[in-house]
């Protein structure tokens, strides 16, 4: 057997378990949205619980939740057994996660959800199971073999685990109607949190801005140009923008004048004879992330960011980069 072939093996049956799943959803769909309206509904946090590798799969569930609009935190159940259940509310939903159904270390949690009428939803492969009874909505998972040559390391089955509680938590974020501004108050920091900020948060604007009308001679819009060192200019009539002048543009205007007097070309002539018309303009309230692709889509290093009273600010390529967008 080749090197990759233990390995594509383990990946074609876990796909195989994640298609056994998709087929699955149908006998689960009274559960699933008992499960959503519990969730959604609830005035007080998620609380996701499980023991071994469906615990290290609910710690991420809980993060994932959390960081989508749904307050969750992940309680130990062992922790809980010694004092972490004074954690959990009743306004709360308690989301427990084991293959079996029988985790021993789980039944303090069942047991206290039970006398203090807190909600429970449980993700399990047992529908006859302590867990899936106790449970005021069982998500059953489909039998499957695990990855594992001998059937025993929890690897399929856990993946089933994510795969079910990834989908809850983006059917919870859509019906929350979660959006990408939202997002960035969940993200602020790293390469997504810059993404998430809006354009009109790190544009270059005020003095800074490289303005010029268009009646400006092309040697003072050449001043502006360097002055500012943003390799772009916008010309201007009436403080709506009408078009950029870029160092190609200059270049290739003394190249088309080259006969012309030193004069003529730069003094006599105006800002709006250089210009490139139909610039691409951004939006305040766009995000950096959405900038970013349509300075590379379009192949362009700067753009102006324009509202309803004209250009209000500039975004570079350079600026978007250091920013941390990508």
């Amino acid at each position: 057997m080749t090197t990759t072939g233990p390995i594509r093996t383990a990946i074609e049956t876990d796909l195989a378990a994640l298609g056994t799943l998709t087929e699955a959803l149908d006998g689960m769909d009274d559960a699933l949205a008992e499960a959503l309206d519990l969730i959604s509904e609830m005035s007080g946090r998620l609380i996701v619980t499980g023991l071994g590798k469906s615990g290290h799969i609910g710690a991420k569930l809980a993060a994932t939740f959390a960081s989508t609009g749904t307050p969750a935190y992940f309680l130990h159940p062992a922790e809980a057994s010694h004092g972490d259940l004074g954690m959990v509310q009743t306004d709360d939903v308690i989301l427990a996660l084991s293959w079996s159904g029988e985790t021993r270390e789980l039944s303090d949690v069942i047991g206290y959800a039970k006398r203090h009428s807190v909600s429970l939803v449980a993700i399990t492969g047992s529908a006859d199971s302590t867990l899936a009874r106790a449970a005021n909505a069982a998500l059953v998972l489909p039998k499957v073999r695990e990855a594992c040559p001998h059937n025993l390391a929890p690897t399929t089955s856990t993946l089933l685990q994510l795969a079910l509680g990834d989908a809850l938590a983006i059917a919870l974020l859509q019906r929350r109607g979660f959006s990408e501004e939202s997002f960035h108050s969940f993200h602020p920091g790293g390469t997504l949190g810059a993404a998430l900020k809006r354009v009109d948060e790190i544009m270059i604007a005020g003095d800074d801005l490289p303005l010029v009308s268009q009646d400006t001679p092309v040697i003072s819009a050449l001043s502006v140009l360097s002055a500012k060192g943003q390799g772009i200019v916008g010309v201007t009539l009436q403080g709506q923008l009408q078009g950029v002048i870029t160092d190609g543009d200059i270049r290739r205007y003394l190249e088309n004048n080259a006969a012309s007097t030193m004069k003529s070309a730069l003094h006599e002539t105006q800002a709006s004879a250089v210009m490139t018309g139909g610039s691409v303009v951004l939006k305040p309230e766009m995000l950096v992330g959405e900038a970013l692709r349509i300075l590379q889509t379009r192949r362009i290093s700067a753009a102006f960011v324009v509202s309803e009273t004209g250009p209000v600010g500039l975004i570079t390529m350079l600026r978007l980069l250091n920013r941390g967008a990508a």
